[in-house]
């Protein structure tokens, strides 16, 4: 889709939605959302990419970095340290328009929250010295996008449909203007963009609206407003025709052709984005490239901006392919379109989905907060439901128009990203290193006073989820949460399976081609009959061993009964099964030749024994050489409802959903004993290291794993994730990012994981970095890692990660989508339903040494396969 609509404003009714105007400027929007004891805080400045001064594209991307960094009264270790107490889900983004700051927090630390963004909102600390070292981590954030080459399309797509104006470039910025920027001029960009006059405040979640402003009047209202610069003009000039052409690291190439489209301001608005919807449509004529067998996918995507917006038809085709006849073929669809008119009832379909989706988008505390914030800062309307109303009066003669007005092939924008292979790997049997970049160990920061309360180990946390788990007679496992926050029921669910294991010698790929002919109906409804079943209740069903159901509560018995008819009889056409089988051929014939591959073979080679199943791969000979009888018989041993977890959670009662589920699942029988499906245990894999050459790339991402003899159900876990949360997750609170990123600027992400399942384990750590850099990122690394075995973490350093921990899970439980998927999660992992809790009363209990203990016994710095992905191939 083009757009992501915002959802309803009615929460639950006006009553729990207070608005208010501070003296100093600063607007307010407070919505009350019950989903979860969590509050979100979303700070948005009216000033982006498009404010920052000529030849200086990234400066609002830059200041948005320093914000971070900290503010007089609040060091960026203090920042860090009590967003980890809080949960640690803190973070920004900077658009063209606008600059936005996050935080979601137990609501009983709304508090926290605002002396926060009050304090960010007095000034920044953009001192000389902390702009150098943040300088580096942004240039690595750069050097991350430069090496995607979507975002190079994109960034190209830009240029050419704004030519000249500030929409020609997003936030991002480059490397040379970060070099010739200063701390005085961030300092100065500050002072005239983020003041309260210049900002609204949006809140949601479990507080009571009218209290929460007072604290806002309390920590804001002091502020004194700025006057902030004229706005650069906007004059877009007309479109000329261009051709883009680009080589791509992706398994396959692209195809598209570009379009202007009506922006936020233009009362077409509504009209251009149910037109981008019908694009997108799987009944459209676009999509119909796939079944054709002209094309791997299609669809429609873009963005928008006050004055314009773009979007872009796309169809991918695999190395060798047509890329030039595909562009043809989607400028005949549209020029059909514009002949024979826009389908009615896909129209109709479209603004359905629409409406759905506003009240689809209640079912997460952060997402209500993220469409308000669009709504009130991006596309200057009243409330979300402004973009409702206008959906529902668009007509088909409206989108039409539309269509006839900006579809225009002959000054369209056309782009072919072409495949290309990687060069040859490099491997060997270790990765050195002996030399020490590290820096000394920074000591942790004191709180402020008024946050001290909050950097205490938590209480055990009372979860608000109170699941009912039903076995059906069939062994089918039925798992139901309902929550009233809106009118949808989103269903997730899970056959537990793994090829690796269950597919037969020869027929790799007989799994991949059977979900994707999974959209082709079922034995009842062909794929067009199917997917307007779906549009009809404005339901969206994904089938597979992995499948899911969201659907408003008035259609969940029908979209269960197409989602039961879906997995259990699909349709697999001869016809479809032949196209099938050739694309996934073709794809997986690309695919092996992809760096993005390569990493991942090279990555699992050097962690797994020779015969191990998890180096089985699927290659075009044994795609092609699959018959449709090896998809049915596939199908027929794996998908058992013995093996099946299905969850439930939305406006529905567990009574309900047995009922509805069991008339439609329950005479789903079983045949023969359940099948194995955890990989056998592995013995600790040797270090080494590889490297596998991409000429997109011009930053290294690097890959650092080895495996552990620990699994899921060892009370280890438990010690080795507090551990982990002392290196990585909570930003300069954590050991990784304070030493790569805080003090060096090495980095601009480092992440470190435990991935522990049933019979075997693998302990991770990740960066990207410049390649000159690598051996000094990864020395740091070993640095921390050894010093976690040999020295007892500090009492600080053990109380923070308790706290991360502990408080992330009331934030789990903050969406729908989260809930359900903590619930599937725990089910595959043969976990209690409660064991959130049960691992808070154990990472309490946990001790320094015990840490180090399990560290040193455990974890291994010198044996780790080391992976890079990057330009040098060395």
């Amino acid at each position: 889709m083009l757009f992501l609509l915002p959802a309803s404003a009615r929460a639950a009714g006006d009553r729990d939605i207070v608005r208010g105007t501070l003296k100093n400027g600063l607007r307010v929007v407070i919505v009350r959302n019950a989903l979860a004891p969590v509050v979100t805080t979303e700070v948005n400045y009216l000033a982006g990419s498009n404010e920052a001064p000529e030849g200086f594209p990234g400066m609002a991307h830059a200041e948005e970095h320093m914000m971070f960094r900290g503010s007089p009264g609040l060091s960026a270790s203090q920042l860090s340290t009590i967003s980890a107490a809080l949960g640690g889900d803190s973070n920004a983004d900077t658009q063209q328009v606008v600059t936005q700051y996050h935080l979601t927090v137990p609501a009983d630390a709304l508090d926290t929250a605002l002396r926060i963004e009050a304090i960010r909102m007095r000034a920044a600390l953009n001192t000389e010295d902390l702009w150098r070292l943040e300088r580096g981590a942004i240039e690595q954030e750069v050097a991350q996008d430069l090496s995607n080459p979507e975002y190079i399309f994109y960034a190209r797509l830009l240029e050419t449909l704004f030519e000249d104006t500030p929409y020609a470039h997003d936030a991002l910025g480059t490397r040379p203007s970060f070099e010739k920027t200063t701390g005085a001029m961030l300092d100065k960009f500050h002072r005239d963009w983020s003041g309260p006059n210049n900002a609204i405040l949006v809140i949601v979640g479990d507080v009571a609206p009218a209290r929460a402003l007072a604290r806002v009047k309390r920590y804001f209202g002091p502020i004194p407003s700025r006057t902030p610069p004229p706005r650069p003009e906007i004059r877009l000039h007309p479109l000329k025709p261009s051709i883009i052409e680009l080589d791509t690291d992706l398994p396959y190439g692209l195809a598209a052709v570009a379009y202007r489209l009506p922006g936020y301001k233009s009362p077409d608005f509504a009209a251009g984005q149910v037109l981008a919807d019908v694009l997108d449509s799987r009944r459209g004529n676009l999509y119909a490239l796939v079944p054709e067998g002209k094309a791997l996918s299609a669809g429609f995507d873009g963005n928008v901006l006050p004055k314009a917006a773009f979007g872009y038809a796309s169809a991918a085709f695999p190395p060798g392919g047509d890329g030039a006849a595909l562009v043809s073929a989607i400028k005949g669809i549209v020029a059909g379109y514009l002949k024979s008119g826009i389908p009615p009832d896909l129209v109709e379909a479209a603004k359905r989905r629409e409406i759905s989706d506003a009240e689809f988008r209640k079912n997460s505390v952060e997402g209500l907060a993220a469409a308000w914030s669009q709504a009130l800062a991006v596309e200057e309307r009243n409330s979300p439901d402004d973009d409702i109303e206008a959906i529902r009066k668009v007509t088909a003669a409206d989108v039409d128009r539309v269509a006839r007005e900006y579809l225009v092939n002959e000054t369209a924008i056309t782009a072919v990203l072409t495949p290309r292979p990687s060069g040859a790997q490099v491997s060997g049997k270790g990765f050195g290193g002996g030399e020490s970049f590290a820096p000394k160990r920074a000591k942790p920061a004191r709180v402020p006073a008024w946050a001290k309360k909050v950097v205490t180990t938590p209480a055990l946390p009372a979860s608000r989820m109170k699941p009912v788990d039903v076995l059906l007679s069939n062994g089918l496992r039925l798992i139901v949460q309902s929550e009233t926050i809106s009118r949808t029921v989103t269903v997730s669910g899970r056959i537990r399976s793994n090829p690796d294991l269950q597919a037969p010698a020869g027929k790799e790929g007989v799994d991949r081609v059977l979900n994707d002919l999974f959209p082709y109906g079922t034995a009842a409804l062909d794929r067009l009959a199917f997917q307007e079943a779906q549009d009809n209740i404005a339901a969206s069903i994904s089938a597979g061993t992995s499948f899911s159901l969201r659907v408003p509560t008035e259609g969940f018995d029908q979209g269960i009964r197409l989602l039961a008819e879906n997995l259990l009889h699909p349709a697999f056409p001869e016809n479809a099964f032949r196209i099938v089988r050739r694309q996934d051929a073709s794809a997986v014939e690309g695919e092996l030749k992809s760096p993005d591959h390569l990493s991942r073979r090279a990555l699992r080679a050097g962690l797994y024994p020779k015969d191990d199943p998890a180096l089985r791969q699927a290659t075009p000979v044994t795609v092609a050489g699959l018959t449709l009888e090896d998809v049915r018989a596939y199908h027929g041993k794996v998908f058992r409802p013995d093996m099946t977890t299905i969850v439930v959670v939305g406006d529905v009662t567990p009574e309900r959903a047995k009922a509805v589920v069991g008339n439609y699942f329950g005479d789903w029988k079983a045949e023969g004993p359940k099948p194995e499906t955890d990989p056998p245990a592995v013995p600790p894999n040797a270090p080494s290291f590889a490297a596998v050459p991409d000429a997109s790339r011009v930053q290294d991402e690097v890959t650092l794993a080895e495996t552990l003899g620990v699994t899921r159900a060892h009370p280890d876990y438990y010690t080795l994730q507090v551990g982990t949360h002392v290196l990585a997750g909570a930003f300069y609170a954590t050991r990784l990012y304070r030493d790569m990123r805080e003090q060096t600027g090495l980095v601009y992400v480092v992440e470190a994981m435990l991935n522990a399942e049933k019979t075997r384990s693998v302990y991770a750590v990740f960066f990207g970095c410049d390649p000159p850099n690598v051996s000094k990122a990864r020395d740091i690394v070993r640095r921390d890692l050894l010093e976690m075995q040999t020295t007892p973490v500090s009492a600080d350093e053990l109380r923070q990660a308790k706290m991360l921990l502990i408080r992330k899970i009331p934030l789990a439980e903050s969406s729908v989508d989260g809930i359900a998927g903590t619930l599937l999660d725990l089910s595959q992992k043969e976990l209690p339903l409660d064991e959130p809790v049960r691992a808070a009363a154990r990472y309490r209990a946990i001790t320094a040494k015990q840490v180090r203990a399990a560290f040193l016994k455990w974890v291994r710095p010198e044996d780790f396969v080391q992976v890079t992905l990057g330009p040098e191939g060395k």
